[in-house]
């Protein structure tokens, strides 16, 4: 199977890299991006480059536009020409990018494709994305193998297309949230005494062993809480000191922000 991923920022750069990983090179990987800089980057990682959005796209089994949304018209409209609705696959990762919108934009011939409207996060790079996939007029084969493609780069959900901007604002941006979280208890880790990237160290490892104890267990949070809170001891003393500060509150209210 041919992917050909149009545009190399950010967010396509980071499922290209993805791709990258899970086996696709040489001829069953296109990556499309203006930016020369960008494309000797991935032509090093083993994937054939081009600055022509139609070149990449013409042939290709999948095609994924992954830009950002103003330029999602534009995009789509300079590589309808060389799609061919009965054979090729579309991929449309761009935030808010309606599917009557891109129906409209494709509409050929008395046709438009079957395509997916997809929300990953940056790190499908390192294969732990959490990946929403809206299907629009796909069979349910073609989903399976669209979810069977995004599950391979971390974890994904079929779901409908009123739900995306909540899972963008959930896993998407909730990212950057998690992250935020990470910062903030590094710096509280330096302010107890340890050196910055000791404390670095040690909240990135706690994360990640609360969710891996979380996904594996099949626990409710507020139950693993249970786990390490003793009567008056430390971790609930720090619980409701966050809680009386808003922090379940504020996670909330940035969460719905979003939409």
């Amino acid at each position: 199977m041919t992917i050909a991923v149009i545009g190399a920022g950010a967010m396509g750069g980071a499922f290209a890299e993805g791709l990258i990983k899970i086996g696709y090179k040489g001829s069953s990987l296109r990556v499309a991006d203006p930016s020369k800089e960008k494309l000797d980057h991935f032509k090093e990682l083993g994937a054939q480059t081009t600055q022509d959005n139609k070149e990449a796209a013409n042939d290709a089994d999948v095609v994924a536009v992954v830009v950002k949304p103003w330029l999602t018209e534009k995009v789509l409209t300079e590589i309808k020409p060389v799609l061919n609705y009965d054979k090729q696959k579309l991929i449309i990762i761009a935030a808010g990018v309606k599917a009557e919108s891109i129906k409209e934009w494709m509409a050929k011939d008395g046709k438009t494709p079957h395509f997916f409207l997809v929300i990953p996060n940056i790190a499908i790079a390192q294969l732990k994305s959490m990946t929403f996939i809206v299907p629009i007029d796909a069979t349910k084969e073609e989903t399976e193998q669209a979810e069977a493609l995004f599950n391979k780069m971390g974890t994904s959900l079929v779901t409908e297309e009123r739900l995306l901007g909540a899972g963008t604002t959930l896993a998407s941006c909730g990212i950057a949230y998690a992250m935020r979280y990470i910062r903030a208890s590094s710096e509280g880790g330096v302010e107890l005494g340890f050196k910055a990237d000791d404390a670095k160290k040690i909240v990135i490892q706690t994360v990640e062993g609360a969710a891996e104890l979380l996904k594996t267990t099949g626990l409710h949070p507020e139950a693993a809480i249970d786990l390490v809170t003793t009567p008056g001891g430390v971790t609930i003393k720090g619980l409701n000191e966050m809680e009386h500060n808003g922090f379940t509150s504020a996670v909330i209210k940035g969460l719905k922000a979003g939409l």
